[in-house]
C-alpha cells in the first residue's frame, strides 16, 4: 500500500539522539521546507508512523522467517544465508521523533493533549521502545526524543517495560474517552492511518498488544511484584468495557499490499522459478505435517521427488522440510532434485497484489487467544478456560487461511509451471483430534501445545514474535548445533548488539550500560533481564 509522505519538516531532521556531523552554518533556507513554526497536519505524521510501522520484518521471504525457522534458503545468491550471523541492530528512534512532532502538531490543531493523535502516539512510543529493548536490553527511554539531549541516558530494561505498560494504559484510557457509540465504528483517520482502523479497533489493538507484552514477561512475573504482571493481565480480561480486546480476525492489525507499489510477496510473478530457492523448514513440518495439520496443504507444496515417486498430494509424508542445521553446500542448490517442499505458488506467488493469500498480520486475534490460553494455563487468571482459548486460537489461525472442514483445495506446482498437482479435502476434525493437538490439560504438556500452536499461527507473519517466544520458552525445538546456524558455538544468539549509532555517538552511556548488564562485553549470547 503506497502512501506518499512529505518528509520535508525541518524539525524532524533536527530532533535526534545523535550528532550527525552536519551543521546548518550559513546555508540558505530551503523554500520547499516547512519552517519550525509551520502547522503540519497531524494526519500526515500519522501516515508516516503507520506506513513505516514494519521494520526489518519484510513479509514472506526474508531473514526474519529463516531465523523463525519457517523457511530455509538453499541458494545464497537469491535468498542469502540461513546463518544467525546478525550483529548490530537498527532502532526505532525515528518513530519516536515522529511521535514527538505528531503530538506537537495535534496540540496546535486541537488545543489539548487528549486527542486521538496523542492516544496513538502513546501506543507507537511503547511499541518502539519495546521493539528495541527486546533486541538489546537496556535502552535510552526517558531522554529519548529530546532534541536538547544528544547523549541520552539509559533506562534499565525493567524500567522500559514498566513505563511502556504505563504508556499503553494511557493510550487505552484516551482512546476509551474518545470512543463513543456514534464513532466506535468510524475510522480514526481515513487518510493518515494506512491500517484503516476504527476508534474501537485501535483500542482493541492497544489492549491486545499489552497482553502480548505482559505474557512476554512470564520469566519475571514472580520476582517483580511492582510490575504486577499477572494482575495487569487479569485486569484486562476482567473488564471488557474498560479494556476491549480483539473478538475475531476482522480486528487484526494487518498490512495490506497491492500490485502497483507494495507487491506481495517479494518473489515477483515472472521470477517464479526462484520459489525453488526457498524450502519449508523441517522445524515447521515437525509440528504440522506430523500432526495431520491441513495448513500444510494450503501454505506449501509437496516435494516434487515425492510426487514423482508415486505419493499423492494428500499424503502428509510427501511434504518434506529442509534442516536449518545443514550447510547450504549440503543442500539441494536451486532444489533441482526436488527433495524438499516449497511455499505454495498458488497462494504466495501467483498474484503480485496478494490476491490469493492472507494479508500480513502485525498483531492478531489468533496470537491473542494463545496468549490468554498461556496465562490461564500458568494460573494467572481465573474464570477463563485455557482449553477454550487454545481451541479459539487454532480455529482463528485456520480462518485466516480460509480453512474449513471438508473444503476442497487445489495443490499447485511449486513454480507455477503446472496449475494442478491434485486436490485435497481438508480434514480439520482429524487434525484437532490428533494426540499432539487435543489439549492435554493445564499442565506442562498443555503449555507446550499452546506455545507450539502459537508458533504455527505465526507462520510468515508477526515479525520476530516466533523467535522471541522460542527464546523465552524453548518451544518448539529449534534446530541448532549444526554448521547451518553459522555462529562460532553453533548456537542461536539470544540478542543483537547495540545500534552502531549508540556505540559511536553515545559511547559513555553505552559503555556504562554494557558494563552493568553484560560484564563489559556486548555479547550476543548473554541473557538480558527479560529472559534470565
Amino acid at each position: 500500500m503506497k502512501t506518499r509522505i512529505i518528509k520535508t519538516i525541518t524539525s524532524l531532521l533536527l530532533v535526534g539522539l545523535v550528532i550527525t556531523g552536519c551543521q546548518k552554518g550559513d546555508l540558505l533556507s530551503n523554500p520547499n521546507v516547512a519552517s519550525e513554526s509551520s502547522t503540519i497536519p497531524a494526519s500526515l505524521l500519522l501516515n508516516q508512523l503507520t506506513a513505516n510501522f514494519l521494520k526489518e520484518e519484510e513479509p514472506i521471504i526474508s531473514n526474519v522467517y529463516k531465523w523463525n525457522q519457517n523457511i530455509v534458503s538453499n541458494y545464497t545468491y537469491y535468498y542469502g544465508s540461513n546463518a544467525y550471523t546478525w550483529t548490530n541492530t537498527t532502532h526505532k528512534y525515528d518513530q519516536i521523533k515522529y511521535c514527538v512532532k505528531m503530538e506537537e502538531q495535534a496540540l496546535k490543531a486541537y488545543g489539548n493533549n487528549t486527542n486521538v493523535y496523542h492516544a496513538l502516539s502513546k501506543f507507537f512510543r511503547a511499541y518502539s521502545f519495546i521493539w528495541l529493548t527486546n533486541r538489546v536490553g537496556d535502552i535510552p527511554m526517558d531522554e529519548a526524543g529530546n532534541p536538547n539531549i544528544l547523549t541520552p541516558k539509559y533506562n534499565t530494561q525493567k524500567e522500559v517495560f514498566k513505563k511502556s505498560l504505563m504508556l499503553l494504559d494511557t493510550a487505552n484510557m484516551l482512546m476509551g474517552n474518545l470512543t463513543t457509540a456514534a464513532n466506535r465504528n468510524t475510522k480514526v483517520d481515513a487518510t493518515g492511518d494506512i491500517f484503516g482502523l476504527t476508534y474501537l479497533q485501535w483500542q482493541k489493538v492497544i489492549n491486545t498488544y499489552k497482553l502480548r507484552v505482559l505474557i512476554s514477561l512470564s520469566k519475571r512475573a514472580d520476582d517483580n511484584a511492582d510490575l504486577n504482571i499477572k494482575g495487569q493481565f487479569a485486569a484486562i480480561l476482567a473488564d471488557a468495557t474498560k479494556y476491549p480486546i480483539m473478538t475475531g480476525i476482522t480486528d487484526n492489525l494487518v498490512y495490506k499490499f497491492n500490485a502497483a507499489y507494495n507487491q506481495y510477496p517479494p518473489i515477483r510473478v515472472g521470477n517464479t522459478a526462484y520459489n525453488n530457492c526457498a524450502n519449508i523448514s523441517k522445524t515447521f513440518y515437525s509440528v504440522t505435517a506430523d500432526y495431520n495439520d491441513p495448513r500444510v496443504f494450503v501454505l506449501t507444496t509437496p516435494a516434487a521427488a515425492q510426487i514423482t515417486a508415486g505419493k499423492t498430494v494428500s499424503d502428509f509424508t510427501a511434504y518434506v522440510g529442509e534442516d536449518n542445521n545443514k550447510s547450504q553446500a549440503a543442500m539441494s542448490g536451486f532444489s533441482t532434485d526436488g527433495k524438499y517442499s516449497n511455499l505454495s505458488f498458488n497462494r504466495y506467488i501467483s498474484s503480485a497484489a496478494g490476491a490469493n493469500c492472507e494479508p500480513y498480520t502485525v498483531i492478531g486475534y489468533q496470537e491473542m487467544c494463545f496468549n490468554i490460553a498461556e496465562a490461564a494455563n500458568r494460573g494467572w487468571i481465573t474464570g477463563q478456560s485455557a482449553a477454550t482459548w487454545y481451541l479459539r486460537g487454532i480455529n482463528a489461525s485456520l480462518e485466516v487461511y480460509g480453512i474449513t472442514n471438508g473444503k476442497v483445495v487445489t495443490v499447485g506446482n511449486n513454480d507455477g509451471t503446472k496449475t494442478n498437482l491434485g486436490s485435497v479435502t481438508l480434514d480439520v476434525t482429524t487434525f484437532l483430534a490428533h494426540p499432539e493437538v487435543a489439549y492435554k490439560g493445564d499442565n506442562a504438556d498443555g503449555l507446550k501445545q499452546i506455545l507450539t500452536q502459537k508458533y504455527v499461527a505465526f507462520f510468515l507473519n508477526s515479525g520476530f514474535e516466533t523467535f522471541y517466544n522460542w527464546r523465552r520458552t524453548g518451544v518448539p525445538t529449534f534446530a541448532e548445533g549444526g554448521v547451518g546456524v553459522g555462529t562460532p558455538n553453533l548456537k542461536i544468539p539470544t540478542r543483537w548488539k547495540y545500534p552502531q549509532d549508540e556505540i559511536t555517538y553515545n559511547a559513555a552511556n553505552y559503555k556504562a550500560s554494557i558494563d552493568a548488564q553484560y560484564g563489559g562485553v556486548d555479547d550476543q549470547f548473554s541473557k538480558m533481564w527479560l529472559i534470565k
